[in-house]
């Protein structure tokens, strides 16, 4: 399994930032090709405006498939304009876990 971790600083509009991680998420769980194959939560930090990112996939396939989508080609620059020049990425293999992670 495949993943990506992101983190910014956030101190926007907080109603924004929310519906449009909302809308984001609820894509991918509507997506039948993307539900239950690749997954992303988010965090806010304890001092509310460090955000993480975390998305995880299980094949090449599903995550072009995702990337593929118009709902994540509107999400991927809102978290660009989100972050300002604080963004950074790391794409890593998932190597172990606990269950229901």
């Amino acid at each position: 399994m495949r993943g990506i971790t992101i983190s910014y600083r956030y101190d926007g509009d907080e109603a924004e930032w929310q519906a449009t991680i909302r809308t984001f998420i609820e894509a991918i769980d509507a997506d039948p090709e993307a539900a239950g194959k690749f997954t992303y939560q988010v965090a806010v930090a304890d001092d509310g405006k460090s955000r993480v990112h975390w998305g995880r996939w299980d094949s090449a396939e599903t995550l072009a498939h995702v990337q593929s989508q118009p709902y994540f080609q509107a999400f991927a620059p809102k978290v660009k304009q989100f972050s300002g020049e604080t963004l950074t990425t790391t794409g890593h293999d998932i190597t172990l876990k606990s269950s229901g992670w």
